[in-house]
């Protein structure tokens, strides 16, 4: 797809997120349409994702349905609802709204007031994840030294993959976050490590293709190595206290 063929389709998609919400959304005080149809990168199974903001409500909410022909994800919300996901975001390292926010095409009628958080949603996203200290960070640690371990024995090919498999998501986390980088879910995640070290993110994808067909030794070396990097593994001493009120009375 050519750059005027992506332009295009960037626009027929924000015609489409224009007419979605005034017809689905009356009343809504604006909206972000984004995602991969927005940027021309889509493929006929990609969606177009709206984030719509009303002035007030009860809950939020997120639904998906067929617009038009394209599908949508939409993630419905107040200003309130909204403040309270973008900075959940921000502390799970994974800004995943944030980014939905910060990118989007600004759809309806108040917008200095969507302008306003866009900015705010965009300054998050500069400064980056917080510092890799905290309960996430050692937990995050504990998974990777666990797994890790797992694939130390002698396993059948099915197990090893299965193990690659689980440990993908927790050590590409703990290579981004480790190294200031904000983590991402799903394909996300490779593209993040990409775009930070694309050697490491080559060497990444080799050891995760070889685990998944039964031969571990490279992703668990990788494994190790981010570990040492972390003050080693993370096993002994390590606590995890749950909740005061995870209890339930018999």
């Amino acid at each position: 797809m050519d750059e005027l063929q992506r332009d295009n389709l960037a626009e027929q998609v924000l015609a489409a997120a224009h007419r979605c919400v005034a017809n689905r959304y009356a009343g809504a005080a604006f909206a972000y349409a984004t995602g991969s149809l927005m940027r021309g990168e889509g493929t006929a199974f990609s969606d177009i994702d709206l984030v719509v903001v009303f002035p007030s409500l009860e809950r939020a909410w997120r639904e998906s349905f067929t617009h038009e022909g394209f599908p949508v994800e939409a993630f419905i919300h107040d200003e309130e609802t909204l403040a309270h996901y973008l900075h959940a975001d921000a502390e799970s390292g994974c800004p995943i709204m944030v980014n939905m926010v910060a990118t989007g095409r600004i759809v309806g009628a108040d917008t200095g007031r969507a302008g306003s958080i866009q900015a705010k949603a965009a300054a998050m996203l500069a400064a980056g994840p917080k510092p890799r200290v905290g309960a996430g960070y050692e937990m995050r640690r504990y998974q990777v030294t666990d797994l890790a371990d797992d694939l130390r024995g002698n396993r059948p090919p099915e197990e090893i993959a299965a193990i690659a498999a689980q440990l993908y998501q927790t050590l590409a986390d703990l290579i981004l976050l480790g190294r200031g980088a904000w983590a991402g879910r799903g394909k996300w995640a490779p593209r993040l490590m990409k775009k930070l070290d694309p050697q490491l993110a080559s060497e990444f994808d080799v050891a995760f293709r070889l685990a998944v067909g039964g031969d571990g030794a490279r992703f668990l070396a990788l494994a190790d190595r981010e570990l040492a990097r972390h003050g080693g593994r993370c096993f002994d001493g390590f606590r995890l206290e749950a909740p005061l009120d995870a209890r339930r009375p018999e």
